[in-house]
């Protein structure tokens, strides 16, 4: 008959996709729980606030119609909704196929059973599948991986959350409206069974079975399957473990994947006592908490608690008396093993020749091992016991008391077993690769030895005082043949062969008297010696190995593995080279990896990298967390180092006198620092001797995660103490903005120093890698702040600057802004100058402070910041207020200047706080520009340079292409005018005021409305000789610079055309006020012509423009007398 599992059994195959399948979808599932947008649990009350009205559950197929109307009815609801789709629908689609593949699974699993009725896979029917050992396995994993499915998504995807996710989907997808979409049937699996995975959470009634039956199945499948598996032992796991006590260990796959299935048939567990009586006495007899999925623990006590006849099955087991027995049984296996396994482990023991005369011996010790650290794990775990539920707080008690549990003594009997098994799994494939090798050595030179002495017995070869003898001559020659001719191919045949050369050496040394003669005794001796070790290396199975890896399975500690990091991170803190021994452990934990792809190997399915990498990344996570202690600890001796570097070592100057040398020498604080060098210096080394090492299908470079660990610990302090210091009282006076960069400044200094202290010592680019990560960090927190800004957010999982090993930490916010560069910003542009103690509150020193404390990533990302800011005012305020003035404003040019200004004196307010923020921000930007300019010609003279003189070549080239399109210019796809313009604005080398920062429509009367709001504001204003333009009285306050900068960006924006308007009403307004006044023969200028003259002149200044441009509009002759006025 055809193999079940070969690739032209079709049968066999499809059934193999399917469960191969069913291991990717429950990857999928557990990698997807991580990233569940927190917005769909709804529990805080600014969520529920925001969006309670735009995320339903599926009360929402009931009034679909009201939901949708109480949307459309509010235009800011719909806005919110739309940028709600924008932001989660790429999520929510990934989570939608999930569920969907879920759906899927289960559906062709059913075809595939009713194919298997109909006859469809020719020669095959249900009970043939289930006789073959590949097909009852496939069948049995096939229903079981459904209900990890099940049970999975309700213990990580919370029932609500789940509903409220597809329902967002049917909304915002194309699905609703597709008529083969099984979107239907997906809510109907998927909807909320009530479960809550909350401690104290009491479960629903009926629960899973009515959750489980939600599709239903061919109940005669599930009673075969079930059969199977409560009589077979499908695995043939027994043969690993041939001692009785241990079989409900071998059987322990088997009792997980019927503790699944038996929710399929929940009449089993509710009233057959018999059959429960016998899955109780062969799986459950002395042990009541299981691993039923990659870690995933469940008790039997709390399980089956509602299930009359299992609850009474499982009685005797979780008998005090027997709970009593089993404990301390595997506390006698804790003291007896442990000085074992110790022993054994002792340098020069586990020797190739002793390891080959005690495998079975070695086995044993290795299966003890193994149970108890299971038995022992798995039920004095506090996450498998509700603290609510008193019956099981005492059964764990009795459980610790009766084992004298104690983790310490457990984690390292976990160490030395995993560092014996992986030090004879490495012995045992050396000798499998050389052991034909080995054994056809150990021939040749028996076969030698033989012929040897055959030479010594013919007289011709000289050995002293051995007589000639032809009948012991030819005798050895016929040995020597004999060994000769054993063959490695026939093992059996020669080792029965290689026992009898044995005795037949023997014997011929008891009867021909040889042993007189020295020499050849020890020619047979040998020979005898090599022939055993011919025996020993013909019985190096494979089978070893395979009873080894199924014996040493870690699967069921993937999640409590988790409760020991506390045990090793202490344990590498006291001695750093415990990690060559943890190596074993995260290696003997690897091998859990084989049970979810073992079946996605088989059926070669393209998950097995994804599925491989969700699987070794998480293990990888874990081993980084454990070693993540190694540079904590160094940043701990670091600090201190830094404070004695700082505060109490002195400076040794260039020339010292003799007598103060005592002084300056400082021997205790030197020793000090030594130490603690020492100390650092020794975690590095710990680290380092871990070898590099393939943890599933990731490479683990010490030294890279030695690199990551200091990273991470660099990152998640500076991240810190940027948040923490970073935060202003508004109210403080005087304004804390300066003393708290000062001491920012220190900080941030003391972190620098302390790396570039310690680089040398732990052999890593310290510059380099503080550069990366401040980088890093400041620009992932202005991505955040500019999120506020945005409809479209950046998702942590989407931004470049976060990262899964090396994650930057996210604070609560403490006021309006996220993050501590959005209250930098905000800080910033509160205010100048103070004018009731007429203190000078921000001045150009702020900036280079700034540079100080965050470098030229800061000052960058400040600069980045404000654009947004900048936009958002432009977008909102002035936009707003112009739209604003259309609906009140029609062609009143003609009339009066003063009787515009009085019908418009109500909307200028919020244009006016509008525009002069607009102009405080680019103020602020043209300083950021000035000291990174600065800074830059200063620390980089050479870049500054090459980056003038690129940016003006460029614009050369740009400027002769528009004269000449002829002439080249950089494509669409060219980056190099985006990145040379990333580099510019870093270098400071660019004009803010030039910038555009919106697109912008035609509006009528736009240059009208911006004239007309000017010379609104001149009256509030005066010029004095001293000050220039100042506000007339202190309660009115109108910034000038701000005013006319904010003006001249809010034009910018638009066609220059405008912005010409704009200048000749300001003209017009000039020459008839002054018409005006030589009718009237004022002498003097009025200060309302003063101040739009500044305005031009300020205006010309700060644009860069001709003085044509105004001059054009307003006669020279104005101009002169405005001079004298200067």
């Amino acid at each position: 008959m055809v193999d079940f599992l070969a690739e032209n059994n079709l049968c066999g195959q499809a059934i193999l996709r399917v469960v191969s399948r069913g291991n990717a979808i429950i990857a999928e599932l557990l990698r997807l729980s991580e990233f569940i947008p927190a917005v769909f649990r709804l529990r805080d009350k600014s969520d529920q606030q925001k969006y309670g009205d735009i995320i339903c559950d599926f009360s929402y197929f009931k009034g679909q119609e009201y939901y949708e109307s109480k949307l459309e009815a509010k235009p800011e609801l719909q806005d919110l909704d739309e940028e709600f789709r924008e932001n989660n629908i790429e999520i929510l689609s990934r989570f939608y196929l999930a569920f969907e593949s879920v759906h899927k699974y289960i559906v062709d699993l059913i075809r595939y059973l009713d194919d298997l009725n109909e006859g469809v896979y020719i020669q095959q029917t249900l009970e043939t599948v289930l006789l073959n050992e590949d097909g009852k396995q496939l069948l049995c994993e096939a229903l079981y991986l459904y209900g990890v499915m099940l049970l999975v998504i309700d213990q990580k995807i919370e029932g609500e959350a789940r509903e409220r996710m597809l329902v967002s989907y049917y909304r915002y997808s194309a699905a609703r409206s597709s008529g083969d979409s099984n979107l239907d049937d997906i809510c109907k699996l998927l909807r909320s069974t009530g479960y809550s995975n909350q401690p104290g959470a009491r479960r629903p009634p009926n629960y899973p079975e009515s959750y489980f039956q939600r599709v239903p199945i061919n109940p005669t499948f599930l009673s075969m399957v079930i059969g199977r598996l409560r009589s077979d032992d499908i695995y043939n796991q027994v043969s690993a473990y041939p001692l009785p006590e241990h079989r409900s260990t071998a059987l322990t796959t088997q009792a997980a994947m019927l503790y699944v299935c038996l929710f399929f048939t929940p009449s089993i567990l509710q009233s057959q006592q018999a059959k429960m009586r016998e899955i109780v006495d062969k799986y459950f007899p002395d042990n009541w908490v299981i691993s039923i999925y990659m870690g995933i623990t469940v008790n039997l006590v709390e399980a089956w608690e509602p299930y009359k006849a299992a609850k009474t099955a499982l009685n005797y087991t979780l008998d005090s008396a027997n709970i009593r027995e089993q404990a301390c049984r595997y506390a006698a296996s804790v003291e007896s093993l442990r000085p074992r396994v110790q022993q054994l482990l002792k340098e020069g023991v586990l020797r190739e020749e002793m390891v080959l005369d005690n495998i079975p011996k070695l086995l044993n010790c290795l299966r003890d091992c193994n149970v108890t650290i299971r038995w022992l794990m798995l039920h004095t775990a506090d996450s498998v016991y509700d603290s609510n539920n008193k019956r099981l707080r005492q059964m764990k008690d009795q459980a610790i008391a009766d084992s004298k549990y104690n983790p310490k003594i457990l984690f390292q009997l976990l160490l030395d077993t995993a560092q014996f098994e992986f030090i004879l799994k490495e012995m045992f494939k050396q000798m499998l690769t050389e052991k034909q090798l080995k054994w056809e050595s150990y021939r040749n030179e028996g076969s030698e030895r033989m012929m040897e002495l055959a030479e010594v017995f013919s007289g011709v070869k000289p050995l002293t005082r051995v007589e000639k003898n032809e009948n012991l001559q030819a005798w050895f020659r016929e040995i020597s043949k004999q060994i000769e001719s054993l063959n490695y191919e026939d093992s059996t045949a020669a080792g029965r062969k290689t026992v009898q050369l044995i005795q037949a050496l023997v014997e011929v040394q008891e009867f021909h008297q040889l042993e007189s003669n020295l020499q050849v005794c020890q020619f047979l001796a040998d020979t005898r010696k090599f022939l055993h070790q011919m025996i020993r290396t013909i019985n190096i199975k494979e089978e070893v190995l395979i009873t080894m890896q199924i014996v040493g399975d870690l699967s069921y500690a993937w999640q409590l593995i988790d409760s020991f990091t506390s045990i090793m991170q202490e344990s590498i803190r006291v001695n750093p080279s415990m990690v060559t021994k943890l190596r074993a452990t995260f290696l003997k934990l690897a091998s859990a990896l084989d049970l979810p792809l073992m079946r996605i190997n088989q059926a070669n399915s393209p998950d097995l990298l994804s599925v491989s990498q969700f699987y070794s990344g998480e293990l990888v996570a874990y081993v980084r967390k454990v070693l993540q202690i190694i540079p904590e600890s160094m940043f701990t001796s670091l600090a201190r180092i830094v404070k004695l570097q700082i505060h109490d070592i002195m400076e040794v100057p260039t020339r010292l006198d003799k007598d103060k040398l005592k002084d300056y020498a400082q021997l205790g604080a030197r020793y000090e620092v030594a130490k603690l060098t020492h100390a650092i210096s020794i975690f590095t080394e710990g680290i380092l001797m871990m070898k590099t090492t393939l943890v599933g299908i990731i490479k683990v470079d010490p030294k890279q995660l030695l690199e990551d660990g200091i990273r991470k610990e660099l990152v998640k302090r500076v991240a810190f103490s940027l948040h923490k210091g970073l935060i202003f009282n508004p109210k403080a006076k005087p304004s804390e903005l300066m003393p708290k960069l000062e001491d920012m400044a220190a900080t941030m200094d003391g972190f620098y120093r302390s790396f570039e202290y310690i680089q040398d010592y732990v052999s890593i680019y310290g510059l380099k890698i503080w550069q990366e990560e401040v980088s890093r960090i400041i620009n992932y927190n202005v991505e955040q702040e500019c999120n506020s800004f945005l409809r479209t957010k950046i998702q942590d999982w989407q931004s470049m600057y976060q990262s899964t090993h090396i994650p930057i930490p996210k604070f609560p916010p403490v006021d309006e802004s996220a993050t501590f560069i959005g209250r930098l910003s905000r800080v910033n542009m509160n205010t100048w100058y103070d004018m009731r103690t007429h203190q000078e509150v921000t001045n150009h020193r702020l900036f280079s402070e700034i540079q100080n404390t965050l470098g030229t990533f800061g000052l960058n990302g400040l600069d980045r910041l404000l654009c947004f800011m900048i936009v958002k005012e432009l977008q909102v305020g002035s936009m707003e207020t112009v739209s604003s003035f259309q609906k009140c404003y029609h062609a009143s040019a003609s009339k009066v200047y003063a009787n515009a200004v009085a019908k418009t004196q109500k909307i200028w307010p919020t244009y006016l706080e509008s525009i002069t923020k607009v102009g405080q921000m680019q103020i602020l930007r043209l300083q950021i520009a000035n000291e990174l300019s600065y800074s830059c010609k200063f620390d980089s003279k050479h870049l500054a340079a090459a980056l003038e003189n690129l940016n003006k070549s460029l614009l050369a080239d740009i400027e002769a292409h528009y004269q000449d399109p002829s002439l080249p210019y950089p494509k669409e796809d060219n980056t190099l005018l985006f990145e040379i313009g990333a580099y510019l604005e870093a270098a400071g080398i660019h004009d803010p005021l030039n910038k555009i920062y919106i697109t912008t429509k035609r509006l009528p009367y736009f240059p009208i409305v911006n004239f007309i709001f000017l010379i609104a504001q001149l009256p509030k204003l005066q010029y004095t000789k001293s000050q220039g333009m100042t506000c007339r009285r202190a309660t009115d306050p109108v910034d000038w610079v701000p005013l006319v900068l904010g003006l001249l960006t809010l034009l910018k924006q638009f066609h220059s055309r405008y912005a010409e308007q704009f200048l000749a009403l300001i003209g017009q307004f000039i020459r008839s006020v002054m018409e005006q006044c030589t009718s009237q023969k004022i002498p003097d200028m009025p200060p309302d012509v003063v101040g739009a003259l500044m305005f031009l002149e300020d205006y010309v200044r700060y644009s860069k423009l001709p003085r044509k441009v105004v001059e054009a509009h307003v006669p020279s002759f104005i101009f002169d007398e405005f001079r004298t006025v200067l």
